[in-house]
């Protein structure tokens, strides 16, 4: 192993644990607190993090694996398997991240129909689409023996080497793939987003016209006081702005590189840098270590959520072993008083 092996080794080890850790505490969260069930978004978000999960556990150690032994990690029924996973739950998470935008989109723009529009079963019907999609493709891919380990990205995935035959066909199908779920995905997040970004600005601007008008009317008010309203006024824009931009950003930033090596390597007459490659691939696992931030964990509910878990086990010890402390104790002079007993008796 060289230098930028070990660092890929460790860089995708800590995206595991990461990834574990994180999303089991959102599984927790959504199993704990029946509020978070009862909303739509819930299950978007349920099913994102059953996919990353199940790609932390199946994908990214083979991964790991094939990087520490530079060779083929497992036989190649394993490589298939998991090779139809990493299609499906890549695919999958993909379009329950542009289902989470139109859901927030509809809660923005239609506020008071939100409840009529997006309905738990209607969520349930997107997810049931994003399934078939996804099965669509992998199971295609698998089928005609288009996955296995491919040494570029050190995974088993689709693999160019063993489509050589297909020719034409694999060009086709990695671009419809790729079409249909990356591009896709980009483009309804984009204008969601934007959407919601443009009713968030209006609504902010109407505050803010109020918010002034108010200022304009109380002559009295300190300058302190009217300063703390102007900059209210512009963090309330940022954080519109900023929750938006780490929306589509995060996509971009880890998706992008690896869909766009996938492409390269379809119509390049030269070979890819394997580092690269394993850099592409470990960026596009980095996504699902970051949506548990992203989508769940910063938001008001989840961290109180959390919170209240972390005091519940914390609290649990120390009165556990008090009580316990308290048993002994009373047992030690439940002990004592039988014995005095004992002896005035004889």
């Amino acid at each position: 192993m060289d230098t930028a092996d070990i660092i890929a080794s460790v860089l995708t080890l800590g995206i595991i644990v990461v990834s574990l850790l994180s999303n089991v505490v959102v599984l927790i969260c959504f199993l704990y607190n029946p509020e978070i069930r009862k909303q739509v978004p819930g299950l978007f978000i349920l099913n994102l993090t059953f996919c990353n999960l199940l790609l932390s556990v199946s994908n990214m150690p083979l991964t790991l694996v094939g990087l520490v032994t530079a060779g083929h990690p497992g036989g190649s029924g394993l490589c298939q398997i998991v090779g139809f996973l990493d299609t499906f739950l890549t695919t999958n998470s993909m379009l329950s991240m542009a289902a989470l935008s139109i859901d927030r989109w509809v809660a923005v723009v239609f506020p008071l129909s939100y409840h009529s529009r997006m309905r738990h079963r209607d969520a349930v019907l997107a997810l049931g689409c994003t399934w078939i999609h996804s099965l669509c493709f992998s199971t295609v891919a698998t089928c005609r023996s288009w996955v296995g380990y491919h040494h570029l990205y050190a995974s088993c995935t689709l693999c160019n080497g063993r489509a050589k035959a297909a020719g034409t066909q694999f060009i086709i199908f990695t671009l419809a793939l790729h079409a249909l779920t990356f591009l896709l995905t980009l483009i309804v997040m984009c204008v969601t987003y934007l959407k919601v970004l443009k009713v968030a600005r209006f609504h902010c601007k109407r505050i803010d016209v109020i918010t002034m008008q108010t200022l304009v009317l109380l002559v009295d008010i300190h300058p302190s006081v009217r300063q703390k309203c102007l900059d209210e006024q512009k963090r309330r824009r940022q954080r519109a702005t900023k929750k938006i931009s780490t929306f589509i950003g995060t996509f971009v930033v880890c998706f992008t590189p690896y869909v766009i090596t996938r492409i390269i390597e379809l119509f390049s007459p030269g070979p890819i840098s394997p580092h690269w490659g394993v850099l592409s691939k470990c960026l596009a696992y980095s996504k699902a270590a970051s949506d548990p931030f992203v989508y769940s964990l910063l938001r008001h509910q989840y961290r109180k959520t959390c919170s209240l878990l972390a005091n519940k086990v914390l609290k649990r010890s120390p009165l556990n072993s008090s009580s316990l402390r308290r048993q002994n104790n009373a047992g030690t002079n439940s002990n004592t008083i039988n014995n005095t007993n004992q002896t005035s008796t004889n």
